[in-house]
């Protein structure tokens, strides 16, 4: 009875007890109307196969829904799957994206680190070969002066003479930009004046009495402006060719 409803259980139980009853009635004679009572039996029995079959149809109903629930059942799983699979792609994704923004980082990191190693070195290495041109110029101006200190002063110089002597103190390396200063200052002259300010001598000294660091005969011996004219450029400018760039751009030093 688990699976009959109320309803069916009254119907059959009703018809059945009519049906007896009329059975009875026939059995014992009862003057019911005959073949009426044999109609009324018939149409009982028809309505209970009726109603049987009412409760036959209730099992595949039920078979329906629960077909259904699965069904749903089915659908929420594989949605639940494929948000399950998004996520885990976002994530991945995620995770990837980080990985190389942190690689990238670091590389730019490195190849910074890398070009300010590679800057200290070169400046390391131009600072240290700057002083030892430097003291290389030094030493050849010491000897030089002193030299010049022991030769004889003469009336007058040449371009030429003055200008191996010039090469002799200065050096090779930095003689030529030494050189195009003293072209436009002063044209090798070391007796140049320039009337409006006062400088004087190869290097266009001023006031011209600073040459006397160099040597009480400054105003007539071109060795000694030459040294003091290479000690001036390597104090200010670092170097006679230091001193020439910032001539070319500025026209004085």
């Amino acid at each position: 009875m688990s699976r009959m409803s109320v309803r069916g259980f009254a119907v059959a139980s009703a018809t059945a007890v009519t049906t007896v009853g009329a059975a009875v009635g026939v059995a014992s004679g009862d003057d019911l109307g005959g073949v009426d009572t044999l109609e009324a039996i018939a149409a009982d029995t028809s309505t209970l196969t009726a109603d049987a079959s009412l409760l036959v149809d209730i099992p595949a109903a039920d078979t329906r829904v629960q077909a259904a629930s699965l069904t749903r059942q089915a659908e929420f799983q594989g949605e639940a799957a494929q948000s399950a699979t998004k996520r885990a792609a976002e994530e991945a994704a995620r995770l990837k994206a980080a990985e190389d923004a942190a690689a990238k980082r670091e590389a730019a990191e490195r190849e910074a680190r890398e070009k300010a190693e590679r800057e200290a070195q070169e400046k390391a290495e131009r600072e240290a070969r700057e002083k030892a041109e430097r003291e290389a110029a030094e030493v050849a101006s010491a000897s030089t002066a002193q030299n010049a200190a022991s030769a004889p002063v003469q009336a007058s110089y040449t371009k030429s003479e003055i200008q191996a002597m010039a090469m002799e103190i200065v050096g090779a390396g930095q003689y030529q930009c030494f050189s195009n200063i003293i072209e436009r200052e002063s044209g090798w002259n070391h007796t140049a004046t320039n009337p409006s300010s006062g400088a004087y001598g190869l290097v266009q000294a001023l006031p011209a009495g600073k040459m006397a660091s160099a040597g009480a005969d400054w105003r007539t011996n071109p060795a000694t402006q030459i040294k003091w004219g290479l000690n001036y450029m390597n104090e200010r400018y670092g170097s006679p060719c230091g001193a020439w760039e910032f001539w070319q751009a500025n026209h004085w030093y």
